[in-house]
């Protein structure tokens, strides 16, 4: 997984959910201010769920403290227009079915499920600046409490 004080590459697009709509855009213009970065594996799924109401409860306090905040998983820009609007999400959601984002923070990891290992994005949460650098790293995300995790990680900065 990449480390504080390394650079992301950036130069890959994304396809965006943002304030209703929905959007192909760089990495890198995301990245208009110091930006949160939370990784989830999937839409309407109890661990994930409670992992982005967390953010959702306290996105605007992010927002004072200066800080974008993006939610990225593998789900389509349908499926997360659908999420926003049942859950109340007003930051962006990223659609990253190739973990082109993973694979730019070095955070491909193995994993199990029905006793079957794949590989997939790390549940992992990152603040980059606006060049790229990263400030901190939250290698494994408590999805119960995301929000208090982050504000303790910035506290960090």
């Amino acid at each position: 997984m990449i480390k504080t004080g390394h650079k992301l590459k950036t130069a890959f697009n994304l396809k965006v959910v943002r304030e209703g709509t929905e959007a192909e855009v760089a990495f890198k213009d995301l990245l208009t201010k110091p930006t949160i970065v939370s990784v989830y594996m999937k839409n309407n799924t109890n661990s994930c769920d409670k992992q982005n109401d967390s953010l959702s409860a306290h996105a605007t306090e992010f927002a004072k403290r200066g800080y974008n905040l993006v939610a990225i998983s593998r789900d389509t820009c349908s499926s997360h227009l659908k999420y926003a609007g049942k859950k109340g999400i007003s930051y962006t959601l990223a659609s990253d079915p190739d973990d082109l984002f993973a694979e730019a923070a070095d955070a491909i990891v193995e994993k199990s499920m029905y006793g079957k290992t794949y590989e997939g994005p790390a549940r992992a949460a990152f603040v980059i600046a606006m060049d790229g650098t990263v400030l901190a790293v939250a290698e494994k995300v408590d999805t119960k409490d995301h929000a208090t995790q982050l504000h303790a990680l910035l506290d960090t900065i």
